[in-house]
């Protein structure tokens, strides 16, 4: 069974700074791949970014780039999402979810991913 935790989220100014964690176990496929969602109130729930772990290939939602970063720890099982520049709209609970096995590019259709976290809360404060 995949599991996976998200933490890291908290309350910031606009313009902070928050980096995302995301530890995950069971995957037993190479190719898999990780993707971090976000939900607001009222909202459906978007892709915000997705890295797929045979490649390192990464995707972002056109409101995070250039401020968002998705990367992996040395260590398999532990992927980041780096979050600067953060605005009152980037306040939701975010996700981490896992595809396995994965042998495609990097998506953020929230579709495929069977196996999600808990969320984190991340609040912009104006």
């Amino acid at each position: 069974e995949v599991h996976l935790v998200e933490s890291g989220g908290g309350l910031v100014p606009a313009g902070g700074s928050l980096r995302l964690s995301c530890l995950y176990s069971g995957i037993t496929f190479n190719e898999h791949a990780i993707g971090w969602f976000r939900q607001a109130p009222g909202k459906e729930r978007e892709g915000v970014s997705c890295l797929t772990n045979r490649d390192g290939n990464t995707v972002y939602a056109d409101s995070v780039k250039g401020r968002f970063t998705i990367f992996r720890a040395d260590a398999m099982y532990m992927v980041y999402l780096e979050m600067n520049n953060l605005q009152p709209e980037d306040t939701a609970v975010y996700y981490c979810a896992a595809i396995s096995p994965w042998f495609g590019d990097p998506i953020l259709g929230p579709t495929l991913f069977r196996s999600w976290g808990q969320g984190t809360q991340v609040t912009v404060s104006s």
